[in-house]
């Protein structure tokens, strides 16, 4: 409490900057649909258990009290990923104040975190990116605060942290070995040896063990998971690609935690936090390795941002008050220009027309590439949240058409997770029953068997395995959402087996577990 009654002034400022975040997503948040991403982790949360194929258990968690407490509108889904990214922002400017900073600096430091495209396009989706963001912040914050006060309470406290970070994504791991090595190259190292450390590896142990058993109890499907995804994506990521995202992610934003990185290399204020900037490239250097994408890398920016917020304060000082604030404007007025490519926080008819407007006239496009590597008309982010209610609509219309008494015998299989995530969500508005998917965590709730004389069937595939099994086969719709991703997936009805299902799906299902 006295570090807050000695510091009510900078907590201010801090607060304010906090609640400007909250309200520019809160603003935006309920705009387009939910993310192809979201449906799946609102599946998780229908399915909790302590550990899914891809992630976790933390991101279910939040996702079942968030439906359960909040609803299921898109508005609702996003509150604590949209107070996860106010908290980075508040934590950023606690960070600032914990190094020596004052007012000038936590504003420089908590604006460029405001405004930076990646934690602007990261801060809001019901994903585990941004608790990710926050677990890493909030580590790093709270070694800053031993280092400081020497009191064991932030060493238990970065247990938890560290903890709860490994339960929403296993990139915490990442960050905490960084650290490790990063405090063993300084005279931080002491920290190491702390009889407190050892307790706080535990209390981040007990709280990880019930994921890690699991796992083990469950065949480790991350190794799975990551082999797929190594496959899949990884592999094709190229390492000069990766650090020169790392450089253009936070637009002009970057000029602020460059300086930051240099200041905790140089500055002798600074150099009892120095183990950060080390952290920070032993994180890059891993990412590197691991073929890491570029955001996995976004929850060791903020303490970088503060460390270059009290940079720019001690040049800008030298600058007359009157030119501080137009001085720093300047440095990150370009980064206002990537607010609607990473929120969306305009209406649809008018991001489309800023996206032709930047692509046509100012030749700036970069954004509109998607993973095909094709030019599109929007993002692919929010071509993602496009078309879900559209499909589960055609799903319904092809359930009604089906003789009431025989619904029972009628299975609805889904491709994709996302597919099959939109049915789930939407059925209880349109009375369908759950869906059937092999795809991702789907695979971890599919039934044993299906025995069914109506398969109404989703996929952007056109479905020649499956068509000579039913005797009747017919394409009843398709997405037609021009700016959906999923434009062109199709639901088909296929009636009447003449072959026996269930050897076919025993044998996906069982190479799903594999």
């Amino acid at each position: 409490m006295s570090f807050f009654k000695r510091n009510k002034k900078e907590f201010s400022v801090i607060f304010f900057f906090t609640c400007i975040k909250l309200v520019l997503h809160f603003f935006a948040n309920n705009n387009f649909g939910i993310h192809r991403d979201e449906f799946l982790y609102l599946a998780l949360g229908e399915h909790l258990d302590w550990g899914f194929k891809e992630v976790p258990p933390f991101v279910a968690a939040v996702a079942w009290f968030t439906s359960n407490i909040f609803g299921s509108s898109v508005f609702a889904i996003r509150i604590f990923s949209t107070l996860a990214g106010a908290l980075i922002v508040y934590l950023t400017g606690l960070t600032v104040l914990a190094m020596g900073g004052k007012r000038l600096q936590i504003s420089i430091a908590c604006l460029a975190v405001l405004v930076s495209p990646a934690f602007l396009a990261s801060g809001y989706l019901l994903q585990p990116v941004v608790f990710d963001q926050l677990f890493w912040t909030l580590t790093a914050y709270l070694i800053i605060r031993y280092v400081k006060t020497g009191q064991n309470i932030f060493i238990y406290s970065i247990g938890m942290s560290v903890g709860f970070g490994m339960l929403n994504k296993y990139t915490m791991a990442f960050y905490t070995l960084a650290l490790i090595f990063a405090l063993a190259l300084t005279p931080q190292r002491k920290i190491l040896f702390n009889k407190s450390f050892l307790l706080a590896a535990v209390i981040a142990l007990g709280i990880f063990l019930p994921n890690l058993i699991w796992q083990f109890t469950n065949g480790l499907p991350i190794f799975n998971h990551m082999k797929e995804l190594q496959e899949t994506q990884l592999n094709f990521i190229n390492p000069l690609d990766f650090v020169i995202q790392q450089l253009f992610l936070h637009a002009s934003a970057s000029l602020i935690w460059l300086s930051g990185i240099i200041f905790l290399f140089f500055s002798r204020s600074l150099k009892p936090y120095r183990f950060l900037a080390f952290a920070y490239l032993l994180v890059i250097l891993i990412l590197i390795i691991m073929h890491g994408k570029s955001y996995y890398s976004f929850g060791a920016y903020p303490v970088l941002f503060a460390a270059g917020g009290i940079a720019f304060g001690k040049l800008l000082a030298y600058i007359k008050t009157g030119y501080r604030f137009a001085a720093l404007t300047f440095i990150l007025l370009p980064c206002l220009f990537f607010i609607p490519i990473a929120i969306p926080i305009l209406p649809f008819n008018t991001t489309l027309s800023f996206f032709k407007y930047s692509a046509d006239k100012l030749n700036i496009n970069f954004f509109l590439k998607w993973e095909d590597q094709k030019f599109h008309a929007i993002t692919q982010d929010y071509a993602d949240m496009l078309g879900w209610e559209e499909l589960a609509i055609g799903v319904a219309k092809v359930y009604q058409l089906l003789p009431v008494p025989e619904r029972i015998e009628t299975t609805i299989f889904a491709s994709n997770y996302s597919q099959a995530g939109a049915i789930d969500h939407f059925r209880h508005k349109y009375n369908l029953p759950p869906s059937v998917s092999l795809s991702s965590s789907f695979a971890l709730w599919s039934p044993d068997s299906i025995k069914t004389k109506y398969f109404i069937y989703i996929d952007d595939e056109y479905p020649d395995d499956l068509i000579p099994m039913f005797k009747n086969f017919k394409k009843i719709g398709e997405v037609k959402n021009f700016y959906a991703r999923e434009k062109g997936t199709s639901v088909y009805l296929l009636s009447h087996p003449i072959k026996n299902l269930q050897p076919v799906y025993q044998k996906h299902r069982e190479e799903r577990f594999d």
